[in-house]
């Protein structure tokens, strides 16, 4: 097996990652135009740097924690085996991600089964392994997790591509495959009723927002600060 494959969970959990910007997808597309070769090297930095994002995302797109390690492997068999074929028109971490989907699609498909909703146990593992202990904002990861739980798996997809892993809500339509208005209702909805889970209270749903502008990226904090950010 590709010696890039055997990156683990521990170092997902150990290493977190800083905000996307265009420069570091500009630099992650590199890496994985200049992995097209077959160089072991070059796989090993390519798989590693976009290990810990394709791991969160299946995790909260599977609702499957314990299946989050052979799905991101399953990932990284799949896009290296179709890595000579990329030619960078889009950035790798939103080619990456729509392989990420496919896989979480297909493994629920073989299992004839829906997506299931995890115990609490399950999601608050997913909120440790993502964050570091004794840092601001840990116990709101936790607590988000376990929120993100309990909305449909539409919304949580996009609130996790757009809030979470920071893509731009263009890139989050791409790895999707659904129009970037579809993104931001579904971020919006996905914002509505975390609110009203985290206050167990009623919350309007919220009025049509104006497009956003193309590349455009969410804002990210604190757990109220993301819920109370506007989609825009």
């Amino acid at each position: 097996m590709t010696p890039a494959l055997t990156t683990t969970q521990s170092c997902t959990a150990g290493e977190r990652s800083g905000r996307h910007t265009e420069a570091s997808d500009a630099a992650v597309t590199r890496l994985a135009l200049d992995a097209r070769d077959g160089d072991r090297a070059k796989t090993d930095r390519f798989v590693r740097a976009l290990h810990r994002d394709v791991w969160r995302y299946v995790a909260y797109l599977s609702a499957d924690t314990q299946a989050a390690d052979d799905l991101t492997q399953d990932v990284f068999l799949r896009a290296l085996a179709s890595l000579p074929r990329f030619e960078g028109r889009s950035s790798a971490r939103t080619w990456l991600l729509s392989i990420a989907r496919r896989t979480v699609v297909d493994s629920l498909r073989h299992a004839a089964a829906r997506p299931r909703l995890s115990d609490r146990c399950d999601w608050q593992t997913a909120a440790e392994q993502a964050q570091p202990y004794g840092v601001p904002g840990f116990e709101d990861g936790i607590a988000l997790a376990e929120l993100l739980a309990a909305i449909p798996s539409e919304r949580r997809e996009a609130f996790v591509l757009t809030q979470l892993l920071g893509l731009p809500y263009a890139e989050a339509a791409e790895a999707v495959g659904c129009p970037i208005g579809t993104v931001r209702s579904r971020v919006a909805r996905a914002r509505t009723s975390l609110i009203a889970l985290l206050t167990d209270t009623h919350v309007p749903a919220p009025e049509p927002q104006a497009p956003a502008a193309p590349g455009e990226r969410a804002p990210r904090g604190t757990r109220e600060e993301v819920l109370a950010a506007s989609p825009a």
